[in-house]
């Protein structure tokens, strides 16, 4: 019985072998910017500070700061520069104590929120370490210059008594010295430098990595889901809901995991689990939206937008004014730059204004239930035309 063969495959072009080659190379150099660029090219600059102080302390402040570095604001008291920190304003602030007249001087005081970010809070840790080497070296200057003088008075004081002795030689009693004997100085007050967390992390995630790394997979679940939807759900209706289901259970069980186990975020649960379902369903309606419009492509075009724009320029692991110009701000426009900060400040800072990264959220969440309706209508309309 004669036995049939499936027809071989054509060998491939060595042409087109080597644009397959040249192509992969040029996506993982890709993938390789995206990642790597924001965390090469960041550094501290333009981070916004109160400073409390005369306006001579704040221009010394500036000269002493690393070039760039510091986006310097004033505010009137130690209270307000609190309030600023807490309200997400600026991300610390320099307490500079006011001239003494005869008291010993006041130490300055670095206010810090590590729950905004630990790479800001090491930087003006950092400030704070330099301050404290410039107040050493200007007491150490001080207190040599003391010395100095303390020896010349002794000195003019011993020349004055030989000249006296000299000129009253035989003399049954020496008169008495009109120079006082110098006293030893006293200990010199030397002021030191305070760091005190106004708004620190959880016990739980002392250096902050589990919020920072919680945006990887926030990302990455929205791409899952918008994914799965498009592959396995027929039918516009159905795909919406499907988002929305998938927003509500995913939130609640994301938020489960972040807040009830790991206790990673702070604050309410429910309004936590409505912003992580947000952004997940924002994220999953585009790619969904997209197939739908545009279809299997548009699965790989949500995914880029998702993956290589926003994620990396989200600025979920440093402030954004730490990214070049104008990229961190750009960041705050997308699923994960807003889910994010949105996070960050209903955890940590409840006073803070989140109107902001909610909108962004709707936005693309609306954005994709149009894609996903307007693509259900024009595939309804080639089929009438067929």
């Amino acid at each position: 019985m004669a036995t049939t063969q499936a027809p071989q495959r054509p060998l491939t072009g060595w042409a087109h072998v080597l644009r397959t080659a040249v192509l992969a190379a040029v996506a993982v150099c890709i993938i390789l910017l995206a990642f790597a660029w924001p965390s090469v090219t960041a550094k501290p600059q333009h981070l916004p500070v109160v400073v409390v102080g005369s306006a001579e302390q704040v221009e010394q402040l500036t000269a002493k700061a690393p070039e760039g570095m510091l986006d310097i604001r004033t505010v009137g008291n130690r209270d307000a520069a609190a309030l600023a920190i807490k309200d997400r304003e600026v991300y610390g602030a320099v307490v500079l104590p006011a001239a003494a007249n005869g008291a010993a001087p006041a130490a300055p005081e670095i206010l810090v929120a590590s729950a905004a970010s630990p790479a800001a809070s090491a930087a003006l840790s950092q400030l704070g370490i330099g301050l404290q080497q410039q107040i050493d070296k200007q007491a150490i200057a001080a207190l040599t210059d003391a010395i100095s003088q303390m020896q010349a008075k002794i000195a003019a004081a011993q020349q004055a008594a030989q000249q006296g002795a000299q000129a009253q030689q035989g003399a049954a009693k020496p008169p008495a010295s009109s120079q006082q004997p110098t006293q030893p100085a006293g200990p010199v007050a030397v002021p030191t430098v305070v760091v005190t967390d106004v708004v620190p992390l959880s016990s739980d995630d002392p250096r902050g990595t589990g919020l920072a790394v919680a945006g990887l997979p926030l990302a990455m679940g929205g791409m899952v889901g918008g994914i799965l939807i498009s592959l396995l759900v027929a039918g516009a209706w159905r795909r919406l809901g499907a988002v929305i289901a998938y927003g509500i259970a995913g939130g609640l069980g994301l938020v489960g995991i972040l807040q009830g186990w790991f206790h990673v975020l702070q604050g309410d649960f429910w309004i936590n689990s409505a912003a992580v379902g947000l952004g997940i369903s924002a994220t999953a309606a585009i790619i969904t939206g997209l197939s739908a419009l545009i279809g299997r492509a548009g699965i790989a075009v949500g995914a880029v937008i998702t993956l290589f724009i926003g994620n990396p320029i989200s600025a979920l692991t440093q402030p954004r004014e730490f990214l070049p110009a104008p990229w961190g701000d750009v960041g705050q426009w997308f699923v994960p730059g807003a889910s994010g900060t949105l996070l960050r400040n209903l955890s940590y800072f409840p006073d803070a204004a989140t109107m902001f990264p909610w909108l962004v959220l709707g936005a693309w969440a609306v954005a994709g239930v149009v894609l996903i309706v307007t693509g259900h209508f024009r595939d309804q309309a080639a089929v009438a035309e067929a």
